[in-house]
């Protein structure tokens, strides 16, 4: 069942589905809080904030694009964080280490992420294992897998102005061009293809809305579920791709977290924690509030404590948003 299935007349004439509706309230949030950090924050309204509100939406975008298809089918994935930094990691050990060819390693990197995605897949769809469970475990396995495969060691990747560091400009920033949004759009484009105009996408919002009735009229839900997760895998594998352009150094434990900036920037954005119910425009809107909401404390001298607390705060209120919503739609 797609979002569009259920739909309610609002107030001022709006006849809009509960996630469409989470998706004009997250957009009316993002325009309060940039407005509200433009007065108040100190220099908020500057270029160089611009560009680092980009900067750091680029590796939680790519994040959250997989994230999406997983929550839809009504999963969870707990371990796209340490996967992303994982692979990261791995390809630093195979540049820095084994001394392959940046490029190769950088293939590397996203095979990794695959490889993660197809094990998760293989717990879930084919073993059945509940995705909280298998997640969590694969958290902890790449967390500790790659780490030993990096002798707990901080991994560097080139930096820019460097001949094997010329990556970062295709990929992250190019003079003032910030590349990684570019891809970080080419890629949601083709996430959006995928989800709205063919048959993965079709099978994504059927599974999460009714995983029995989906199997009993004869789509294989296994194979597909793992499809998700591989795909799943494969945006975490070019997210770590990011994030290696993005910092110099990788140390493992700084990937903790970062996959429950993926997971708010979805609720946020109205993909349903109860599955079958949600958008990728939604997920790109609530990747944007996460990344002005950071960097617009960090404007007015928070610390990051702060931060962490106040989008705490936010994920809990769309996440009540989501349960209000599906309660109504049950009723």
């Amino acid at each position: 069942m797609t979002e569009n299935k259920v739909e309610r007349k609002r107030p001022f004439g709006l006849n809009l589905s509960g996630s469409a509706m989470q998706q004009v309230v997250a957009l009316a949030a993002l325009v309060i809080l940039y407005v509200f950090f433009s007065i108040f924050g100190n220099n908020f309204l500057t270029t160089g904030t611009s560009l680092s509100i980009l900067s750091s939406s680029y590796y939680i975008g790519f994040l959250a694009i997989g994230t999406t298809f997983v929550i839809i089918t009504g999963g969870i994935d707990l371990s796209s964080g340490t996967v992303m930094v994982g692979a990261a990691l791995i390809g630093g050990v195979a540049y820095n280490v084994w001394h392959l060819p940046v490029v190769v390693a950088l293939l590397i990197v996203v095979l990794t992420g695959l490889a993660f995605g197809l094990a998760n897949g293989i717990l879930i769809g084919v073993l059945g294992l509940p995705p909280f469970i298998a997640t969590l475990g694969m958290q902890f396995i790449s967390l500790g897998l790659c780490s030993v495969i990096a002798k707990v060691q901080t991994q560097t990747w080139p930096s820019l102005g460097t001949r094997d560091g010329a990556f970062k400009e295709v990929i992250y920033k190019w003079g003032n061009i910030p590349m990684g949004a570019i891809w970080l759009m080419v890629f949601f484009l083709i996430a959006w293809f995928l989800l709205n105009r063919t048959k993965l996408g079709r099978y994504t919002y059927a599974m999460g809305s009714n995983e029995e009735a989906t199997e009993l009229s004869g789509i294989n839900v296994a194979r597909w579920k793992v499809g998700v997760y591989v795909l799943n895998g494969l945006f975490c594998g070019l997210a770590g791709v990011i994030y290696a352009a993005t910092f110099s150094s990788i140390t493992p434990q700084t990937g903790n977290g970062q996959e429950m900036y993926a997971i708010a920037a979805a609720v946020i954005g109205g993909v349903s924690l109860a599955g079958g119910v949600g958008s990728l425009w939604g997920t790109l809107i609530g990747v944007f509030v996460i990344s002005v909401l950071k960097n617009g404390l960090l404007a007015m001298g928070l610390p990051v404590q702060w931060q962490q607390c106040l989008i705490g705060v936010v994920v809990i209120l769309a996440v009540l948003l989501d349960v209000i919503r599906t309660r109504r739609q049950r009723s």
